[in-house]
């Protein structure tokens, strides 16, 4: 089953989609997310976060600044306070 993934700024919704895996920079280390993640919310340092389409591809990089990031019953929110272009 897929994992439900939303990037999104104070601006805009960035991504919303579903894919395999999703690695975030925390700010106590990198952590992934599959579906069925134990739900938990931690802050996010300037960094990569990597999302694996699928369980055998290699990851899109998607550079953001500071935030926070969700994991919940809907999947994984992503809430950057900036996303580079």
């Amino acid at each position: 089953m897929p994992l439900h993934f939303e990037l999104v700024t104070p601006a805009k919704l960035v991504r919303s989609e579903d894919v395999h895996m999703v690695v975030v920079p925390g700010t106590e280390g990198e952590f992934g997310v599959l579906e069925g993640h134990a739900p938990f919310m931690s802050t996010i340092r300037d960094g990569a976060v990597q999302v694996y389409r699928t369980a055998d591809s290699a990851p899109e990089t998607i550079q953001v600044r500071g935030g926070f990031a969700e994991v919940g019953d809907r999947g994984l929110t992503v809430l950057a306070e900036h996303v580079d272009d």
